[in-house]
């Protein structure tokens, strides 16, 4: 991970796709984790830091990632993130030119815990819940296109899903219909752009994370 932003009460960091977010059956350290030992070490912080999970990117998805640092930047921003205060923008990496250079895709989507997985659907279904996102096809490469996606709602891996259900399942993502895995598990989903209201100063904070290294993601043509 590397730190893009850092103020008394927020810290945005770029996570790497290895990377999650919160501990969880795995064992494996957590982001959280990791960036509760920076804070610790860079301000020298005796006993425990506080460090509020305010949302969650997939492990396999790279990209922007924000934590409070307080009580209060927490609530306010756990606030935001429900009401859909915080834009949020992400770049995917797709091998089918979508039909519809831009558009609006809608489905209602159905959560299987058991397989870690949603399902859309066009029309709306028990437990169902809708999904919307804006997509724009903005680059392309000899095998690849690059989307810029806008989540207008933020469901259980609703942009893996939504993309697959329009035939443009993302790069790598094995679990949503690519033919083949990233050789470093990675699936070529991004969180390259948040903007929001800071919390406590009330500015306009709005970031962008650097891409992932390697000739993929940076050898696009861009429209």
């Amino acid at each position: 991970m590397t730190v893009v932003y850092e103020d008394n009460h927020i810290i945005v960091v770029n996570k790497t796709a290895s990377e999650i977010v919160q501990g969880d059956k795995t064992g494996d350290t957590p982001l959280s984790e990791t960036v509760k030992e920076y804070i610790k070490v860079k301000y020298n912080k005796p006993g425990n830091v506080f460090l509020g999970v305010t949302h969650r990117l997939d492990r396999p998805v790279s990209g922007l990632v924000v934590f409070a640092k307080t009580s209060k930047a927490l609530s306010r921003l756990n606030d935001m993130f429900r009401l859909g205060e915080v834009k949020k923008t992400y770049w995917a990496i797709v091998k089918e030119r979508p039909k519809e250079l831009e558009g609006e895709l809608t489905h209602w989507l159905v959560r299987n815990e058991k397989q870690n997985k949603s399902y859309a659907y066009d029309t709306e279904k028990p437990n169902s819940k809708k999904a919307i996102l804006r997509y724009k096809l903005i680059g392309h490469s000899q095998n690849y296109h690059l989307l810029e996606v806008d989540l207008q709602t933020g469901r259980h891996h609703q942009i893996r899903c939504q993309l697959a259900k329009m035939g443009c399942p993302i790069k790598g993502d094995l679990k949503y219909g690519s033919p083949r895995s990233n050789p470093d598990g990675s699936i070529c989903l991004h969180a390259r752009r948040i903007t929001f209201i800071h919390p406590v100063s009330k500015e306009v904070i709005d970031l962008k994370a650097p891409l992932p290294s390697g000739n993929l993601w940076n050898g696009f043509e861009m429209k």
